[in-house]
């Protein structure tokens, strides 16, 4: 399963993730130029379990790297396809639970989920001389997060049938319980020797869960207010996927509802809506005139239900706006 949207738009650029991505897109960049399979970057900056406990291992790191290894393992990766598949993950995740946390709040949950998988990982393979590199454990933990925060967001997904896509709207509790008992059952089985470390995963999911629950205790300093005067999102997405609601009356007119920003409202904008009919997903274009104030209705005529002997009915968005200027 590749994820490859969830319809939970955030209202502000997602700068602590997107800074994540690039600092780790140069320092991957910086592996291919020294050798993607250089062994001394890998027990230098990885995680190995042995630095900790196998004395003639130890001799060999400084206590600062012994502090620096279990955070410094998250920016490394092993190959293109796991740099890219980390990022892409942290991308599709990670701008919901950082517009929860705050920029400042999201970069320390981001390390400390890193930091507790590789304890995870170190509980069940103390004396292993092998490093262990990648962000999949500091993800996970958003994905925890993103698990207890946003259940019922559907998940836009592509499935690939033997050589058809199939893309399905899953709802996100369902994605990630599927993400984790397949975690579970390869950290327990077969999978357990595959060179992959599960049980960092799983320490990564379950961390992010208890952190996105502790944050609710802590006291708010402010900054993430201030930040978001700035990042505030100047325009809502290009393409709005849509759960019409029917005529009440029984006729064949559907409703729905569009999200705009305030600047979007003022000037007028070009949207594109689809509405998931079975494995019909017809994108329709929207084109809202400039100066539309919050409530108003905008017709798509022929574009409700076909009843029988009726004529095709009309969809009726309702605007709202969001991000006042």
């Amino acid at each position: 399963m590749i994820p490859l949207r969830d319809e939970q738009e955030a209202t502000s650029c997602a700068v602590a993730t997107c800074s994540i991505i690039f600092i780790t897109g140069m320092v991957f960049v910086w592996q291919l130029i020294t050798g993607i399979d250089d062994q001394a970057v890998a027990y230098t900056f990885g995680f190995v379990p042995a630095k900790y406990t196998m004395v003639r291992m130890a001799a060999h790191f400084s206590l600062l790297n012994k502090l620096f290894s279990p955070f410094s393992y998250i920016f490394l990766h092993g190959g293109f396809w796991h740099f890219i598949g980390n990022m892409w993950f942290l991308y599709i995740f990670g701008d919901n639970i950082e517009q929860k946390l705050g920029p400042f709040r999201f970069i320390a949950f981001y390390l400390v989920c890193g930091l507790l998988a590789a304890f995870f990982h170190f509980l069940l393979n103390q004396s292993s001389p092998v490093p262990t590199i990648g962000a999949s454990g500091a993800i996970a933990g958003v994905m925890g997060a993103y698990f207890l925060l946003h259940p019922r967001n559907k998940i836009l997904t592509l499935i690939p049938v033997f050589i058809f896509p199939l893309f399905v709207r899953i709802p996100a509790f369902v994605f990630l319980g599927i993400w984790f008992f397949i975690q579970f059952i390869n950290a327990t089985g077969q999978g357990a020797g595959a060179g992959v470390a599960w049980w960092a995963h799983i320490g990564g999911f379950l961390s992010g869960m208890a952190l996105i629950g502790l944050n609710t205790k802590l006291p708010k300093a402010g900054f993430s207010e201030k930040v978001d005067r700035f990042t505030v999102k100047k325009r809502s997405p290009k393409l709005h996927v849509l759960s019409p609601e029917a005529d009440p009356s029984g006729g064949s007119d559907i409703y729905g509802t569009i999200v705009l920003t305030s600047l979007e409202a003022l000037t007028g904008t070009k949207k594109l809506v689809t509405i998931p009919w079975g494995f019909k997903k017809s994108v329709y274009r929207v084109v809202v005139p400039a100066g539309i104030r919050r409530g108003a209705m905008l017709r798509l005529k022929g574009m409700g239900k076909s009843i029988p002997g009726r004529p095709p009915g009309d969809l009726l968005l309702r605007v709202d706006i969001k991000n006042a200027i």
